[in-house]
């Protein structure tokens, strides 16, 4: 499958569901975060939210597209 851009409240269900807990806004940006996890997520709050940031947050806590995809169908 493709990742296509998608609505921030379904990024944010994504990682929630991974166990990502949220910590604090800043400005338009959601900050999230997770024990195991070096860096904070931070989710924009964003009609649409570019494929690059989605890739880039998926790499950040070392998340398989296939766990990404099947996060996003219970979504």
């Amino acid at each position: 499958m493709r990742i296509t851009p998608i609505n921030y409240q379904r990024l944010i269900c994504v990682f929630e569901k991974a166990g990502f807990n949220y910590a604090r806004t800043n400005g338009d940006h959601l900050i999230y975060t997770k024990n195991n996890c070096s860096r904070p997520l931070v989710i924009p709050k964003y009609e649409n939210v570019p494929v690059f940031v989605i890739k880039n947050l998926m790499r950040l806590c070392d998340m398989s597209r296939k766990t990404y995809f099947d996060l996003l169908s219970k979504c």
